[in-house]
């Protein structure tokens, strides 16, 4: 049997406007705490609970890739711990596909747990999105085409 791979994942997504410049990002621990990767992502013009779905995704598309196979996944939305545990409905087309592509992704994992924490034990993946927002000072026609090819690979659900 393939040993089992046991990760503490913080994420987080946000967006300056709303919709507005979007980042996300996900930061991954070993059970001992140590940060063994962090990734975040700059999403152009998108809503903040588009980009807290986009930190779940890229969460699970990086614990993918290290081999992890049980997540305990810690974010400060609400909303979206909700709507993936299922106690929520999701209302907005786009995040009831974006869920869809994440429920299919999730198949391949032992177990995933997601925890709804205070955004004050969220600062290293806060941190991290507002560093990504800091440092995309972009024209608007800039943010528009990123936009549009993030909007491209959602339809082929290939977004990270």
């Amino acid at each position: 049997m393939k040993e089992i791979k046991q990760v503490r994942i913080y994420i987080d997504g946000g967006s300056r406007g709303n919709p507005g410049n979007g980042a996300c990002a996900s930061v991954i621990m070993d059970a001992k705490g140590e940060i063994i990767a962090q990734e975040g992502r700059f999403l152009g013009k998108c809503t903040n609970n588009f980009a807290e779905y986009s930190a779940l995704h890229l969460a699970i598309s990086v614990s993918k890739k290290i081999g992890a196979s049980v997540l305990d996944i810690f974010s400060d939305s609400e909303l979206l711990v909700k709507q993936f545990n299922g106690e929520y409905r999701i209302k907005d087309e786009k995040l009831k596909d974006f869920m869809l592509i994440i429920r299919k992704e999730i198949k391949n994992f032992r177990e995933i747990r997601i925890t709804h924490i205070r955004r004050e034990k969220n600062k290293i993946a806060d941190k991290l999105v507002n560093n990504i927002l800091d440092s995309k000072k972009m024209p608007d026609e800039e943010n528009r085409k990123i936009a549009l090819e993030r909007e491209e690979k959602f339809k082929q659900s290939e977004l990270f």
